[in-house]
């Protein structure tokens, strides 16, 4: 089973992306953390393989997290979360190492279950 944490601070988005996400692909086990705070300390109890971030979070903020993350736990793999497509976003996200950038108002979801199959061959 493929563990994922998604750190969002909108709890109405946070349970949708949730349930959508369960609803589309059922074998996985998601976490869910408000801020960078909790973030850090739900990946230091257990390991995720993947985290959808938020760019903007109060304290630190996504990017800065993801840096953080990606500098003590490389192998964890990092989706940008935005309401803002814009190229400074995108090239921001990059910068500090997000392995992907996804628009929340266009997600599909049958990108999100190849992203989920990359990371965990024989996902459904």
């Amino acid at each position: 089973m493929l563990k994922v944490l998604i750190v969002e601070d909108n709890r109405f988005f946070r349970e949708a992306f949730k349930k959508g996400l369960l609803d589309y692909l059922p074998s996985m086990v998601i976490e869910e953390a408000a801020n960078g705070e909790e973030a850090l300390q739900k990946i230091k109890e257990g390991l995720p393989a993947l985290i959808f971030m938020d760019i903007r979070l109060p304290g630190i903020n996504g990017l800065q997290l993801t840096q953080k993350v990606k500098k003590d736990f490389p192998d964890i793999n990092i989706a940008i979360l935005t309401d803002y497509d814009l190229p400074e976003y995108r090239q921001a996200a990059v910068q500090y190492g997000a392995d992907r950038f996804y628009v929340k108002n266009s997600l599909k979801w049958d990108e999100l279950e190849t992203l989920v199959q990359s990371i965990s061959p024989g996902a459904p």
